[in-house]
């Protein structure tokens, strides 16, 4: 493999039109300028310069390589440039999965930031929520508790919030104006299942009626949460779900919170160790607890 160093010295000799220039242009002596000239042609096995008087010419080898050498300078100046770029997360790529009601909540103004920052930065999302699954590769995972053990392995995870779960009821039910509801008193309700993939959320969800001593009768499927609520909106059943995925009520419709038991879901952005001092990847997290801070309870 041919010296850069060397070569940036022959482009020197070639542009300068002297050993002696291109010594103080450099800052070398001509004598040195001179043996790096020669080693250059031992790894060559090119003449690369030939005597005119008192100094040196460039042969028409030593020419054609110091034009390919502007060439490889120019490239390499690219790459540094490039090198800087990607030291500083300005271009490239970054992965960033999250679940469903993340996405909802935070995800938008999440990435909307991001590539106003970083606008030469291709952001991957990827939605992990089937089958309770996460997206295993991302560089940043948001992700919750079941997650955390099977993302440790590389990954490092920022806790963001503790996620209480509400039911979501008529505005007209008992426990709206109570302003809050023991799991228990909905043991005889319809409910609306809000997750068809049985998902850890909805294990939450049995656990919980479970330790309150029942098993909630679910009369109907909805896809997602949204869905969910516009069950209970139209008066098919009752639902519970994490808070952070109610977003927007009907009129209708009131969030309130469950007690005895209280359940939760622990949430956290696990980032690759790969990735850890990428300048993206430490401000999604800085933006995901900015998302944290804003929230109003349900």
């Amino acid at each position: 493999m041919l010296d850069i160093h060397r070569l940036r010295i022959l482009r020197s000799v070639a542009a300068t039109g002297s050993v002696s220039a291109a010594a103080a242009l450099l800052g070398y002596s001509p004598s040195a300028i001179s043996q790096h000239v020669t080693a250059l042609q031992r790894e060559t096995g090119l003449r690369l310069t030939e005597r005119a008087g008192r100094g040196i010419n460039l042969t028409a080898a030593g020419r054609a390589l110091a034009a390919e050498a502007e060439h490889v300078m120019a490239s390499l100046s690219g790459m540094e440039s490039l090198v800087a770029d990607l030291r500083a997360g300005r271009v490239g790529a970054l992965s960033l999965g999250y679940f469903s009601s993340a996405g909802t909540a935070w995800i938008p103004t999440v990435v909307a930031t991001l590539v106003q920052e970083f606008p030469e930065l291709r952001v991957d999302l990827g939605l992990n929520d089937v089958g309770g699954t996460n997206t295993a590769g991302a560089d940043v995972e948001i992700v919750v508790d079941e997650q955390y053990d099977a993302v440790l392995g590389g990954y490092r995870v920022h806790p963001l919030m503790r996620d209480e779960y509400v039911a979501i009821l008529p505005q007209a039910h008992p426990a709206v104006a109570a302003g809050q509801v023991p799991l228990a008193d909905l043991a005889g309700e319809r409910w609306v299942d809000s997750d068809p993939y049985a998902g850890y959320c909805r294990q939450v969800t049995m656990s919980a009626c479970a330790e309150a001593g029942f098993t909630p009768q679910f009369r109907v499927q909805a896809p997602e949460y949204a869905t969910a609520i516009a069950f209970v909106a139209a008066g098919v059943g009752v639902a519970v779900m994490p808070s952070l995925a109610v977003g927007l009520l009907p009129p209708n419709v009131r969030a309130v919170p469950v007690v005895a038991p209280a359940p939760a879901r622990r949430i956290g952005v696990a980032v690759k160790d790969s990735v850890a001092g990428h300048p993206a990847a430490l401000r999604v997290v800085e933006l995901l607890k900015e998302q944290v801070c804003t929230l109003v309870p349900a």
